[in-house]
């Protein structure tokens, strides 16, 4: 179920949103500066591309972590998670877009706080 709900994933969008955070994530590396941000930009690359079967477990990185968190926030992620969400409530209307919802829930609450997040996959006995 997890390779078919990633396939229709990527052929309704997923491709697409990957791709445009890669680009922004090369974008963000080409400065010193921005390389923890374009690193950020890959992890929400990664998810975007196949988020069935992946989970995300948030560590405790200390202060640095919750800074550049609430940078983050303040300088997009916000917007970000809100039409992320958005999108997740307007899927779970129908019965069939429940799952995508759940996955765009999933990505809204990985673009709302990147930093000390690890994105894993779930391995199923």
């Amino acid at each position: 179920m997890r390779i078919l709900g990633n396939i229709i994933w990527i052929i309704c969008g997923g491709l697409l949103s990957a791709l445009t955070w890669v680009f922004f994530g090369l974008i963000w590396c080409i400065t010193i500066v921005g390389i923890p941000i374009g690193k950020q930009c890959f992890k929400l690359s990664s998810i975007s591309l196949n988020p069935f079967g992946k989970e995300i477990e948030y560590e405790d990185n200390g202060s640095v972590s919750f800074l550049m968190n609430v940078l983050w926030f303040l300088f997009g992620g916000a917007e970000m998670a809100l039409g992320n969400a958005l999108l997740g409530v307007l899927l779970c209307i129908t019965i069939i877009g429940i799952p995508f919802g759940k996955q765009f829930f999933k990505i809204a609450g990985l673009s709302l706080r990147p930093f000390g997040a690890k994105v894993e996959r779930v391995h199923i006995a």
